[in-house]
């Protein structure tokens, strides 16, 4: 039992029942871990994080790490956003739905532990992947050490400027973004550095 994870489920306002159910399913499996990451409660086997139990306004969820390599007989398993590569949450919105889930959830933490043992991985995009914002583009173009600079940049740097970028809808704020972040970049910093 992990102290801070005992504190989260002490803690829990909302979804308290669910969790705590959830947190029972899990931990019947003898190869699974409780630990505390990313302030939620998640379950590793060997080290390597297999499902996480969080709360949001509308439902809990399990999220599975590994996801998107899960079979998903059931068809229950949701991709939260269309920029989410790898992980995939199981949502809940009582502890009636929980229980009636029950074998289906330990069905997918078997699979999920086989899925780890086997040491797959999911493909992730690469940094070709992601569309280059006109502006950026054009900034790239007319900036050589900027240019230069982004490209000594780790891939997952870039991806995460490419993608910060990318979100905004309106022209005048990818090109404020990228303003923001210019001397970030020619700094070799991340978006979040």
């Amino acid at each position: 039992m992990n102290i801070q994870a005992e504190h989260f489920f002490e803690e829990a306002k909302k979804w308290k029942s669910e969790f705590l159910m959830l947190r029972e399913i899990i931990g019947e499996h003898p190869l699974l871990e409780e630990e505390y990451k990313w302030k939620h409660p998640c379950y590793t086997f060997e080290g390597k994080n297999i499902v996480l139990i969080h709360g949001f306004k509308e439902y809990c969820a399990l999220l599975f790490h590994k996801g998107a390599l899960l079979k998903d007989r059931k068809g229950i398993l949701i991709q939260q956003t269309s920029n989410v590569q790898s992980a995939r949450q199981i949502r809940f919105t009582s502890v009636k739905q929980v229980s009636e889930l029950r074998s289906i959830i330990k069905e997918y933490l078997e699979e999920a532990i086989e899925i780890e043992r086997s040491g797959k991985k999911v493909q992730l995009k690469e940094v070709a992947d992601y569309p280059v914002p006109e502006e950026f583009h054009k900034a790239l173009q007319e900036d050589k050490a900027l240019k230069a600079a982004f490209n000594a940049l780790s891939p997952g740097r870039q991806k995460a400027y490419l993608f910060y970028f990318n979100q905004a809808k309106q022209s005048k704020t990818r090109e404020a973004r990228i303003e923001k972040y210019y001397q970030h970049i020619l700094d070799g910093k991340g978006i979040k550095e």
